[in-house]
This record gives structure tokens, sequence and C-alpha cells, in this order.
């Protein structure tokens, strides 16, 4: 029978904690050696600490007012917005004012005598026995406009 290379073995934990105990030193060695060469810069970060965190307050109060203004939804597009607003409210005011006067028209040529009688005149160019009726005469029509290319 043929033996099996191929399976893998797995190691005794024993093993793993003899291998970390092993390099411990080394570890504790390159440990140290990071904390000399980072120390001057942790020192400097730290005496500079207020001027680092009053950079960040102001930057990011700068940018908190830079998206209040111009994001998404800012002032710049609300005042847009309430613009847009206002001037379909207006319109719809208008339309509201047309359609009643045009509901007043339609009343009025539904009962009233006299507003059928000027319609008829004024579309129709009635006249009642002795008056006359003026129709202004037609716009001329434009010529039509003059090719100068040459036709075989």
């Amino acid at each position: 029978m043929k033996p099996f290379s191929k399976i893998a073995r797995f190691p005794r934990p024993e093993d793993g904690l003899r291998a970390v105990v092993d390099r411990a030193p080394q570890a504790e060695a390159f440990a140290a050696s990071w904390i000399e060469r980072v120390r001057p810069l942790a020192v400097r970060i730290y005496a500079l600490r207020r001027r680092i965190a009053t950079i960040a307050v102001t930057v990011l109060a700068v940018s908190l007012f830079v998206h209040v203004m111009f994001g998404a939804n800012g002032m710049v597009v609300y005042k847009q917005k309430r613009a847009e607003y206002e001037a379909l409210r207006n319109g719809i005011v208008q339309v509201q004012q047309e359609n009643d006067r045009y509901t007043q028209q339609i009343q009025g040529l539904k009962s009233d005598q006299t507003s059928i009688e000027k319609e008829a005149r004024e579309q129709l160019g009635y006249a009642k026995p002795g008056e006359y009726v003026y129709v202004p005469p037609a716009p001329a029509k434009p010529a039509p406009p003059v090719n100068h290319s040459a036709k075989k």
C-alpha cells in the first residue's frame, strides 16, 4: 500500500506555543526599535495637539458649511425650489382666474340673451335691421420666394 504523502498534518498546539515563545525576544526587540523611531513624532504630535484639534474642527466646520450651502439639499437649491414654487403658485392662481372667467362666460351664454346676441354678432357677422357690419380686409398673402436657381 502507498503511504499518504499528500495528507496535511496539523501541528500540535504545543508546537505553536513553543514557536511564539522562541520568537518573543525578537518581537520585543522589533517593537522597541519601532517605539524609538516613532517616539519623536508622537512627542511632536502631542505638543501640537491643540493646533491639530483646532485645524480639524475648522476643516469640519468649513466642510459642513459648504455642504449646507451648496449640497444636494443646500440653501442655494432651497432658494431655487422656493422661487419655482412661487412661480407655479402664481401660475395656478392665473389659471384659476381664467377658468372662473370662462365659467362666467359659459353661464352668460346659457342664460343671458345679450351675451348670446353679442357672440352671434361677433362670430357670425349678424346685424339688426338697419345696422351695418364692418369687416376689415384680409391681410395680403406674401409673395412666394423667388428661386434663382437654373433649371435644366
